[in-house]
């Protein structure tokens, strides 16, 4: 009978650790390539980053009514902060974000907004797709939780706007994405040059040209987190990416720009300039997780002396002294896993995402000199 009971618990507790791993890895998983209508019942407002990524994979596959039907959804209620006095205090005590609904970040939802414009184009709706990138110039400049203006959203923009025949609108952002750049250092100095060059067209009057065109390159990688408590701008936090962002460049064709300022912007998330609050919860969960790290230490520490005590008030030979330290070594081991755990920012991000764009007006893709040379996955946008 005791071997059955064991036989039960091991299977149990192999079947919640698949589990898990299932539910860890579920947001890597990519619907592309599937009917629509499989993909929109994937859709799940209540999870709110595979909605995001659902949304993504359904234009990819061309499901633009879906992203309409949804994406405004989505958009409206992922945009505002709720703040709950409860929530908010029981964010201190348990790791980051597991009861807090999750804000889109300003770039989020300025590329909501691009990929609905973006939609309405692709189903012959040049108004509908105007109206969108009107409130993605709203998304950018409005003081919510979180803000800031986007390269990336700005070139695609401007991209929209000459695509839906607003010359003009596209000039402006032409002209904000030329002089954004020259705050950047000379990192993106092939975008801010070819940017000016789009200004000097359009005001060179009409002309023949081909259509622009947009490509997606490889996939936004998984971000890290390590602790840092010296030189970080971002509470105690170093964020960083699997993977190196390529480096910018141009052409007489076309550009191409990572989404390296996305990350950045996540990876400032706890800084006190940007989020306040994160920032104060931080610096409160560091003496809790702290205390929590303390709990295996003093339990394993206890399971040893009080193994050697027994051992020795038994007379025994040893070996539950010898067995009770080899038990208290593992719990006492388990310390640095409840500090990380506890401490554990929250870096939810919208996943399905590029990690660079090309926009160019070459006809195929191998005529444009930004995309030839790239190993990853590229793939056609609008």
């Amino acid at each position: 009978m005791i071997r059955y009971d064991s036989r039960c618990v091991i299977a149990l507790v192999m079947g919640l650790l698949i589990s898990l791993v299932g539910c860890q890895t579920r947001g890597g998983l990519t619907l592309q390539g599937l009917p629509c209508s499989e993909i929109e019942q994937q859709i799940n407002l209540s999870d709110r980053i595979e909605t995001l990524n659902r949304l993504a994979d359904a234009f990819a596959a061309q499901c633009y009514d879906t992203v309409i039907v949804h994406g405004e959804k989505a958009r409206s209620e992922f945009r505002h902060k709720t703040f709950s006095l409860m929530k908010e205090t029981t964010n201190v005590f348990i790791p980051e974000g597991s009861f807090i609904d999750y804000v889109l970040e300003s770039y989020e939802r300025g590329y909501l907004s691009l990929l609905l414009a973006a939609s309405y184009a692709n189903v012959q709706k040049p108004e509908e797709a105007k109206v969108e990138l009107r409130q993605l110039d709203h998304e950018l400049f409005t003081p919510l939780y979180n803000y800031g203006e986007d390269p990336v959203n700005l070139l695609l923009s401007a991209v929209l706007w000459e695509r839906v025949g607003e010359v003009n609108e596209a000039r402006v952002d032409w002209l904000r994405l030329r002089d954004l750049g020259l705050m950047w250092k000379g990192q993106q100095d092939a975008v801010r040059i070819f940017a000016a060059r789009q200004v000097d067209r359009i005001d060179e009057g009409p002309g023949l040209s081909e259509p622009w065109h947009v490509y997606g390159i490889g996939r936004f990688p998984e971000l890290t987190w390590d602790l840092q408590f010296f030189g970080s701008t971002s509470g105690y936090f170093s964020v960083k990416a699997n993977g190196e962002f390529s480096r910018a460049c141009q052409s007489d064709t076309g550009v191409r720009l990572s989404t390296r300022s996305w990350f950045d912007k996540v990876a400032i998330r706890h800084s006190h300039g940007y989020h306040p609050l994160l920032n104060v919860q931080a610096w409160i969960r560091l003496p809790i997780g702290l205390t929590y790290s303390l709990v295996p230490l003093a339990a394993g520490a206890g399971v040893m002396v009080g193994g050697c005590m027994l051992d020795a008030a038994g007379k025994g030979n040893g070996a539950l002294c010898q067995l009770s330290v080899i038990g208290g070594m593992v719990l006492m081991r388990t310390a640095p896993a409840v500090l990380e755990g506890a401490l554990q920012p929250d870096l939810r991000h919208w996943e399905h995402v590029p990690a660079a764009f090309v926009v160019t007006r070459a006809s195929k893709p191998e005529l444009e000199p930004c995309l030839p040379k790239l190993e990853t996955a590229v793939q056609r946008l609008w």
